[in-house]
């Protein structure tokens, strides 16, 4: 997953043309005495909108949107090919990347040209596409619902399980009939991978449009889970969002029977969304996690639990502008609490909505378990023994269960969750191995 829940502090604001959805925090962040240690290049970064960071550095942009079978409407970048290689329009290879909970497409650029996977993967002669879950700055519209509206749920009540069986296949048909290609890679962070495992496993016809997957840190199992705050919430999941139903009989007149909802604490407090639009928390954490304050060193052991190794190094700070202009970017509570159901029970298995709804829903008492040996697309799982989200030994089990996978180790023993987006080595470490793994897959079709 992404962030352990409490994630770098970001003031969330309304996004205007040509800003990123923070560029007010990183306005006050270059004021503040902290912000004489960055480059006025990385500020700048961290204020422009996605499709501005991209063409300052002379790459080609295209924006789309894609509508899904249940009315959300996905926003998607197109890179099309390269700037200093491969940079001439016409058919190539296409790759699909998805970022992890609560993030959004800017994961994949925000490295800058010789870091970022989508620029090396443009220069090495793809047709990149950073798509963006549902919910996110980027995709959070619907033909139908208002995601603003108080009191309302509807918007939200989407797990990473909808965002497999309904995001995934409408991407994937728009893409290929925009490229006019037969299959695609697909490379997934986190809650990326999640979401592909529950779609190839929902809907296993697309697993013939895949031609790799690759797995950045897969989130699936989580019997070896070592993050604190997951490990502390998984056993008040049914608390966070879930509403269960109970049959109350009624005598004596008459002999009948009626369902009474029992509301969630984020029912009762109208909260559907977390870390998106007009957010309070994020202020909060600003000042926790501030430099020169003792508060900090709790924010680095949510993030990475290392404080000699990993992303809070000098590097990593010299890009936190970037990072900050554009993370997080929202998601629905019951992400959260789907994730917790999975920690709570051991399982991997689809959304658990009390007894009586899942009956409905499923036919059976228990939701049931994503049918991995559905997925047989060749799958390429990339982990890290420092990764405390993805625990490698969980990834391992992932690798024993799907059909068609081999698991790769990150060779830096210190390499954690978030740097596989964010760390400065994340092309040695990962990206150029998943490239590879690529062209092995391209040659055995």
């Amino acid at each position: 997953m992404y962030y352990s829940l409490l994630v770098f502090p970001v003031l969330l604001a309304v996004v205007t043309a040509g800003r990123s959805p923070h560029a007010d925090l990183v306005d006050k962040l270059e004021r503040s005495p902290e912000g004489g240690r960055y480059s006025s290049n990385v500020f700048e970064d961290g204020r422009l909108d996605l499709e501005s960071v991209i063409r300052k550095y002379q790459y080609p942009y295209e924006s789309h949107h894609v509508l899904t079978e249940d009315g959300y409407i996905l926003g998607a970048v197109r890179i099309p090919h390269g700037r200093d290689q491969n940079n001439q329009p016409g058919s190539k290879p296409v790759v699909l990347i998805l970022h992890g909970l609560l993030s959004s497409s800017a994961d994949f650029v925000l490295l800058g040209p010789g870091h970022a996977l989508s620029y090396m993967l443009a220069e090495e002669g793809y047709d990149v596409w950073l798509l963006n879950s549902r919910g996110n700055f980027h995709s959070r519209n619907h033909t139908t619902l208002d995601p603003n509206r108080r009191g309302d749920p509807s918007f939200w009540a989407f797990s990473w399980e909808e965002m497999g069986r309904f995001d995934l296949p409408a991407y994937i048909d728009y893409i290929l009939e925009v490229t006019g290609q037969e299959k695609v890679h697909f490379i997934g962070h986190s809650q990326g991978a999640t979401s592909f495992l529950t779609g190839m496993s929902l809907r296993p016809e697309y697993n013939e449009k895949i031609i790799s997957f690759q797995g950045l840190a897969p989130a699936a199992f989580f019997y070896n889970n070592r993050n604190p705050v997951f490990l502390n919430i998984a056993p008040f999941e049914r608390v966070l969002e879930v509403s269960e139903l109970n049959f109350i009989l009624i005598l004596p007149k008459e002999i009948h029977c009626r369902i009474v909802g029992k509301q969630s604490l984020a029912g009762q407090l109208g909260i559907y969304e977390i870390l998106g639009r007009n957010d309070l928390l994020t202020p909060l954490l600003m000042q926790v996690c501030r430099d020169g304050i003792f508060t900090q060193t709790l924010c680095k052991l949510l993030v990475q639990y290392d404080r000699n190794d990993g992303i809070f190094n000098t590097k990593f700070q010299t890009m936190f502008p970037a990072f900050l202009g554009h993370a997080p970017s929202g998601s629905s509570i019951r992400q959260l609490t789907h994730y917790g159901q999975n920690i709570r029970f051991g399982t991997f298995s689809r959304f658990h909505y009390g007894h009586i709804q899942n009956l409905i829903t499923y036919g059976r008492v228990n939701p049931p378990p994503f049918n991995l040996n559905l997925i047989t697309a060749r799958s390429y799982l990339h982990y890290a023994l420092s990764d405390f989200e993805a625990d490698y030994r969980d990834v391992l089990l992932l690798e024993e269960l799907l059909p068609n996978a081999r698991a790769i180790q990150v060779p830096r023993a210190g390499f954690t969750h978030i740097e596989f987006i964010w760390g400065m080595d994340a092309r040695e470490q990962v990206y150029e191995t998943a490239l590879q793994m690529m062209r092995e897959a391209e040659s055995l079709q």
